[in-house]
């Protein structure tokens, strides 16, 4: 019996990516300082290696003989390797908590996908291990919720600074671009209002889109946790409980209400849903999204061009420049709240990215106006 080629190279891929999975934690293992974590990467380079040998027997049963001692290290495998041995254990575990989730979501749509039983039941397995591997490196990187899901949220506040900054930014250069080509002052005015509702429009739709896309991403994670409490419960129900036991919860009462849950799928799901995958009710749709990060940006490009509407000539040039400065701080300094950096460090990099812009567009302008 011989599987057709597409289906033979997507287990060979799964084999070395056992194997390199085995490879890697043997190398964690050699450069973790700490004995209990170095005894949890030799464990689980044991079970990657196992991992091998089913790929292994099924291909070898299908046809497609591979080597007894397993696949050799891809370059990609190395090069991680490399890096995690001058950068030490703390760069390689969130690259291969990464390569563990990526294998949880490769197994499930295998196994969704797959005719063959033995295959079927090959990727069940692994899926089940490679979550628990992943639960297991996600603990001792400190992480949080399943690794295979990827969930994240704009935000209103953030929208609404970052459309804002985009604005400001871009019009900037833009008034300074047409101040630098000395124009009539009314042409000052016409290029900034074009150009504030041509990124307000831009970003908005932006926004839009991002939500929209949002939204299907959710709704492919929820899909695939529903998938998961069918076909692992036990792994699920294990997951629910140590929720539970963070939150407080007596181990064995954590358990028992996890079993109670699990008797639910629909109840499981919803707490699945939003304990582990930190998914909650929207309070915002696409088309929100869309006008809150268009009138963002509307009002951050309005900031340059608003001066011309009651100054003229240098004073206004100069108004302009100040006040457009002064913003740039002030949003890059906002920023600091969701990017961590220190709130005078981040103004002061937006001060010089304003800065950097006006430049380059006063001195393009300059140009085009003489030598076209």
């Amino acid at each position: 019996m011989s599987v057709d080629r597409q289906t033979l190279h997507l287990w060979l891929h799964h084999w070395q990516d056992e194997g390199d999975a085995a490879f890697l934690y043997t190398v964690l293992s050699a450069q973790e300082p700490d004995p209990r974590k170095r005894q949890i990467y030799d464990k689980l380079a044991d079970v990657e290696r196992r991992h091998t040998e089913l790929w292994a027997k099924l291909l070898g049963e299908n046809g497609h003989a591979v080597p007894a001692a397993g696949p050799r290290p891809s370059l990609n495998a190395r090069f991680m390797a490399w890096l995690g041995r001058r950068f030490g254990p703390g760069y390689l575990l969130p690259l291969l908590l990464r390569e563990e989730g990526r294998e949880v979501r490769g197994y499930m749509d295998l196994h969704k996908t797959s005719s063959g039983a033995d295959a079927r039941a090959v990727s069940l397995t692994l899926a089940k291990e490679s979550a628990e591997h992943a639960e297991t490196l996600a603990g001792l990187a400190g992480a949080s919720a399943e690794p295979w899901h990827r969930t994240g949220s704009g935000g209103f506040v953030r929208n609404v600074v970052y459309g804002f900054n985009d604005g400001l930014t871009a019009n900037f250069g833009l008034v300074a671009g047409v101040i630098g080509a000395a124009v009539a002052p009314h042409m000052i005015l016409i290029s900034g209002v074009a150009g504030m509702i041509a990124d307000a429009l831009s970003m908005g739709s932006s926004g839009y889109l991002a939500a929209k896309s949002e939204q299907e991403v959710y709704a492919h994670e929820i899909a695939m946790e529903k998938e998961e409490i069918r076909l692992m419960p036990d792994v699920e129900e294990e997951e629910i409980a140590l929720v539970y036991e963070a939150k407080g919860i007596e181990s064995a009462q954590a358990r028992q209400m996890a079993a109670e849950l699990m008797r639910d799928p629909a109840r499981a799901l919803d707490e699945q849903v939003r304990e582990e995958l930190g998914i909650a009710q929207a309070r915002s749709t696409p088309l929100k999204e869309g006008w809150v990060t268009g009138v963002a940006t509307a009002v951050g490009a309005f900031i340059p061009v608003a001066p011309f509407l009651a100054l003229h000539g240098q004073a206004a040039i100069w108004a302009a420049f100040g006040i457009a400065m002064v913003s740039h701080f002030a949003v890059g300094a906002a920023r600091s709240f969701f990017t961590g950096r220190g709130v005078i460090r981040s103004g002061v990099d937006m001060f010089v990215v304003g800065l950097g812009v006006a430049a380059v567009g006063y001195f393009v302008g300059d140009l085009v106006a003489r030598y076209l």
